[in-house]
């Protein structure tokens, strides 16, 4: 059995896989999700998981070189902006990297899922709670 925190096989397969710029969504339970990318659906119900807690997961597993938001997500989902943005502090500070963040605006936040290896769907019922990781190296 896997020691890791990431116990998700399919999610695990997905992260060992990227490499270097190759880019992973996690979204909200209402985001289109194209038909390109692996469907990763853990949605349960209302909340459940929350888009928050999957980021902090995949991010305990994956190396993290940049992030895309929807810019809308600053204006009508703030709270959440500010814990993600402070998740990806905290991640640079334990990977020893800077993590750039890039706001582009939601219509083409959904065309660049297109180019993702994986969409991760949660459970999240809020505003534009998706980003999209971009993968980095670990040396």
């Amino acid at each position: 059995m896997k020691k890791g925190t990431l116990l998700n096989s399919e999610i695990s397969y997905v992260v060992s896989r990227l490499g270097h710029t190759d880019s992973l969504v996690i979204c909200d339970a209402g985001l289109p999700v194209p038909t390109g990318p692996q469907r990763i659906d853990l949605a349960l119900t209302h909340g459940i998981p929350s888009f928050l807690r999957v980021a902090e997961v995949v991010t305990n597993e994956m190396q993290v070189e940049s992030a895309i938001i929807a810019e809308e997500m600053k204006q009508h989902n703030p709270q959440l902006h500010d814990e993600l943005v402070a998740l990806l502090e905290t991640l640079q500070q334990l990977q020893g990297n800077t993590i750039s963040i890039r706001y582009t605006s939601h219509e083409q936040f959904k065309q660049q899922t297109q180019r993702s290896q994986a969409v991760i769907r949660s459970g999240e019922c809020s505003p534009y709670a998706n980003v999209i990781l971009v993968a980095g190296v670990t040396f």
